[in-house]
């Protein structure tokens, strides 16, 4: 037996809910989808005709929100309506690390999460089926619940409402984010009635293999979301403290990587090297898997997945401070050229950015960052610099760090020290180096802190090079 699913309301109009709920409304034209929000901003951009203003940036989401959008697929702040007329709720809100109070820098900030609970349990009608999808620490499945049955035990005989709460944690890599949900590893779902499970499972069911739904209890489904990332930001450090290693020995990770990976039992992905891992999700996820060791007496356990995030860090203060070095140990006053600001490319998410804390090393040496990126706009950059674009040129350097952004490639290049690929963008991979290396101020670098660019593409020019994790340069 199974609940009928017509409307489905998504709470969070982010990178998670807007694609995923895109996806469902493609593939399920019988169900009529409403994704609600209170940014006002944010909904008014993905009604924007222009789809190239759409808030979040995936391949293939504009031609799901121009074939669904407006007939099966609605995006409003109209959260008590939607909410009231919706069978199934997904939660698919923000929860920030702590900046403050218990479990400060590492639990989760849940805030989002229980108003959303409390919202469903004020306004819900009938029997209703809430989805976690938010990426969310062991056990707070157990506080919505506690406010859910509360509203329904203190309803009164008219309102007759009941809930079910079910576990679906997303496994999206943004930038594959639409090819994640069309063709899913896996669909994971914890809750205790088989019937809310087999409802969530009957949506999922119309693309994705049976064999490829999971169903779990509760508690499994959330630590799985949780592991599942902490694993990956481990493959990540791991590689890039081999990359460390290479580059004092002489070797090149990326022949290891290679050897590495043919093992079946390693296999060969998240094994390229780079400045460390970033995004919304990776960081925050370890750390609350830290605060939880730690909540239950693991220290060891904390310790161990503390140490992940720690070399994160190290990894990118390490890149900034070699390259101050090879430019005669002071980049006070010089152009250096930030090519890609997002964490990775084919996305816009500057959350945890690599080219965040780099670009700060550098402004605080007195640098002037020439940034380019794009998909990522300067107010975004500004926002996350915390410092207010300034559009110096060569001659009027400031001597403290500044920066500016540029549309062009070419303008960002131009009488640069050196360049800086922070993202692997795949026309930074196409440029001409021969022609780039004659826009810049001699001795010029490149710093390929990526690893995509051949160094025979650069031995024919005047180019310094250094790439991560290259023992030969």
């Amino acid at each position: 037996m199974t609940f009928e699913v017509k409307k489905i309301c998504c709470i969070g109009a982010g990178y998670v809910g807007g694609p995923t709920m895109a996806v469902i409304a493609d593939k399920c034209p019988y169900i009529t989808i409403n994704v609600v929000d209170l940014n006002q901003e944010r909904i008014k951009l993905w009604n924007h005709s222009d789809l190239n203003k759409l808030p979040v940036y995936e391949t293939g989401l504009d031609r799901l929100i121009e074939r669904c959008r407006g007939k099966n697929l609605h995006f409003s702040t109209k959260i008590r309506e939607n909410i009231e007329e919706a069978d199934m709720i997904f939660i698919s809100v923000n929860t920030p690390t702590k900046n403050k109070g218990l479990g400060a820098g590492k639990a989760s900030d849940l805030k989002w999460v229980e108003g959303c609970a409390r919202d469903v349990a004020k306004f819900a009608k009938g029997h209703t089926i809430v989805v976690e999808k938010s990426t969310l620490p062991v056990k707070t499945a157990e506080a919505i619940k506690i406010i859910l049955t509360a509203a329904q035990k203190s309803s009164n005989s008219e309102k007759k409402i009941s809930f079910d709460v079910l576990s679906n944690p997303e496994f999206l890599a943004e930038g594959t984010a639409i090819k994640d949900l069309e063709k899913p590893d896996r669909v994971l779902i914890g809750g205790e009635n088989i019937n809310a499970i087999n409802s969530l499972s009957k949506i999922y069911g119309n693309w994705v293999p049976k064999n490829k739904i999971i169903h779990t209890n509760i508690w499994s489904s959330e630590l799985a979301k949780l592991t599942a990332n902490a694993f990956l930001a481990q493959r990540v450090s791991s590689i890039n403290s081999i990359a460390a290693l290479c580059e004092k020995t002489g070797a090149d990770v990326r022949e290891v990587s290679k050897a590495v990976g043919t093992d079946s039992r390693i296999g060969c992905k998240f094994l390229n090297s780079g400045p460390g891992f970033g995004g919304s999700c990776f960081k925050k996820d370890i750390l609350n898997l830290v605060y939880i060791a730690n909540h239950f007496g693991l220290k060891e356990v904390a310790d161990f997945w503390e140490n992940v995030v720690d070399f994160n860090t190290f990894n990118q203060t390490r890149i900034s401070q070699l390259i101050v070095k090879k430019l005669f140990g002071t980049i006070s006053g010089k152009k250096i050229s930030i090519l890609g600001f997002a964490f990775k490319a084919n996305t816009n998410d500057t959350r945890e950015s690599p080219a965040i804390n780099i670009c700060k090393d550098f402004l605080e040496e007195g640098a002037h960052l020439s940034i380019h990126d794009p998909k990522v706009s300067s107010l975004q950059i500004e926002k996350d610099l915390g410092i207010e674009e300034q559009k110096t040129t060569q001659s009027n350097l400031a001597s403290e760090g500044s920066w500016c952004f540029k549309e062009k490639i070419t303008d960002a290049i131009e009488g640069a020290d050196a360049i800086v690929i922070l993202t692997e963008w795949d026309e930074y991979k196409k440029l001409d180096w021969d022609k780039v290396s004659t826009l810049m101020r001699k001795p010029s670098w490149l710093f390929d802190a990526r690893g995509i660019i051949s160094k025979i593409n650069i031995e024919k020019t005047n180019l310094n090079f250094w790439s991560i994790g290259d023992g030969s340069l």
